[in-house]
């Protein structure tokens, strides 16, 4: 087990590039540094944060505990007939496991493209992009509890998940660490391509039979043209969640904005684009000091230099006041707030 540092900044550690401080930090490579690391008494009564890739929280103050930097690391993968068990490291960068399935032809995530952040952090948030969430290829999870030093699977079903949520951001919140997660895909495609830039994207490089990794190059292509790249403009992706409301309380916003983005939800709910939400206030590339929304991309906030992280929080509270006063919809944010 790496040994305990005190007063770490965190600075190189999330994606926004803002700077705060861990009163103590450490690094787990394998799971039974956890047994030993929590076999000391102290850090059970430690507030403590668990750490991937830092692309989806915001902090706004130093954290006053226990920072938990994961990197364990590994990927294998396991056939039974048409199915594909992939088990990954909780360390594991989430894009160097979808590149990892879609070169071998194991079909299912694909559209989870570019997406940032690790393995072990995609359950908690179920991730997901372009029709496609963690939970449509997530068979299950291993986690390490804490208070008892017991180990726990997790299925699917166990997970709970909803639109960006799970148990683990809820009732099971704090109490266990993701070691590894085991993933199910396919031999067999079945490609999701309803999304109208795939389509458009995959008609402009001529293709009518797409392939996995045709799919996964098209995705990738469209969020680098979207989004800005945080190793060299801090940002955590999307900051809000698409809101999801009744299909009437839609109909009577779509008749004050007919051109209202929207899709429909499985459930008959109607999601609304955050992103088209905050562009009708105005907000979509406006500079607030060392802050502001991206230019090709109003869901996304970014720090442009030397933001704190309580002035991008003061910026999303604004841009959710103007949504509200335009629409009656308040936005949530997406990105964690410490």
């Amino acid at each position: 087990m790496s040994r305990i540092l005190e007063n770490f900044s965190l600075k190189e550690l999330n994606t926004f590039r803002v700077e705060a401080h861990a009163r103590w930090f450490t690094e787990i490579n394998e799971e039974s540094d956890l047994s030993e690391l929590f076999a000391d008494e102290r850090w059970k009564n430690t507030k403590q944060l668990i750490l991937g890739g830092g692309s989806n929280m915001l902090f706004t103050q130093d954290f006053d505990g226990l920072v938990i930097k994961m990197n364990i690391r590994g990927l294998e993968s396991e056939t039974e007939g048409e199915d594909v068990f992939i088990t990954a490291g909780a360390g594991e960068v989430w894009n160097d496991f979808v590149t990892y399935s879609v070169s071998r032809g194991y079909a299912g995530a694909e559209n989870l493209s570019l997406i940032p952040g690790s393995v072990g952090a995609s359950p908690i948030q179920n991730i997901g992009a372009y029709g496609v969430e963690l939970k449509d290829v997530f068979h299950e999870c291993r986690a390490f509890e804490p208070g008892t030093g017991m180990i726990r699977r997790f299925s699917n079903e166990d997970c709970k998940f909803s639109y960006r949520d799970s148990i683990f951001k809820s009732v099971l919140k704090g109490r266990y660490i993701i070691t590894e997660v085991i993933f199910k895909l396919s031999l067999i495609p079945h490609l999701k391509l309803e999304y109208g830039a795939i389509k458009d994207e995959l008609k402009n490089r001529g293709i009518d039979h797409p392939t996995i990794k045709d799919v996964s190059d098209v995705v990738s292509h469209i969020r680098v043209s979207k989004l800005p790249d945080p190793s060299t403009i801090g940002n955590a992706g999307s900051f809000f969640k698409n809101p999801v409301i009744a299909v009437d309380n839609f109909r009577h916003l779509q008749s004050v904005f007919p051109d209202i983005v929207h899709f429909s939800d499985k459930s008959g709910m109607e999601k609304i684009s955050a992103g088209w939400l905050i562009e009708k206030c105005g907000w979509k590339g406006k500079i607030v000091g060392e802050t502001g929304t991206w230019k090709n991309q109003a869901l996304v906030l970014v720090n442009h230099g030397k933001a704190t992280g309580s002035a991008i929080y003061d910026l999303s509270s604004a841009i959710i006041s103007d949504v509200k006063n335009i629409s009656g919809i308040e936005l949530e944010r997406e990105v964690n707030i410490i």
